[in-house]
């Protein structure tokens, strides 16, 4: 299990946090309720993962992201949450968010367990963890955060650093 805050309260995840090594495979659920899976999306892909999109840091998280996605199009940015695709498209639209992806963690917490991000206890508990993963072309991630406090955004300057 990994520790990690949120409003300065010790929350748990399910395991200890994946820094590194093979990516895993996932089952995700997109906008039109497909499932979508690693292999989906070849190439470089960023993977966002926040608890919930209905929160100001969330919001600001995506935005950030958002501009990244522009200055990188051979970056596939993709930002997971346990919203349901139909409020993930809303927020989108209400954003203006056009170049990055949304999943959905709706239909089973795998992903989460798998990434060691799944809070297990606290007032989010059942919810993910705020985490960033960056995954190569051969699905091995290349750099990682989970972010300590679930109330602060991602370090955008040392992922960008991650980047070239």
């Amino acid at each position: 299990m990994s520790i990690i805050y949120f409003k300065g309260k010790q929350v748990n995840t399910n395991k200890a946090f994946l820094k590194n090594g093979k990516a895993p495979d996932f089952v995700l659920t997109d906008k039109d309720l497909n499932d979508k899976s690693l292999k989906d999306f070849p190439g470089k892909k960023l993977l966002s993962v926040n608890p919930s999109f209905d929160t100001s840091v969330c919001s600001k998280t995506a935005k950030h992201l958002e501009e990244i996605a522009k200055k990188n199009p051979e970056l596939k940015i993709i930002l997971i949450s346990k919203d349901l695709p139909f409020a993930q498209s809303r927020f989108c639209k209400s954003e203006s968010l056009k170049n990055i992806i949304m999943l959905s963690i709706m239909r089973s917490d795998q992903f989460a367990r798998d990434y060691g991000i799944l809070m297990e206890d606290g007032p989010l508990k059942g919810l993910t963890a705020r985490a960033i993963f960056l995954i190569n072309e051969d699905n091995e991630i290349t750099y990682s955060e989970l972010v300590e406090e679930v109330t602060n955004e991602p370090d955008y300057i040392t992922l960008e650093k991650h980047l070239v």
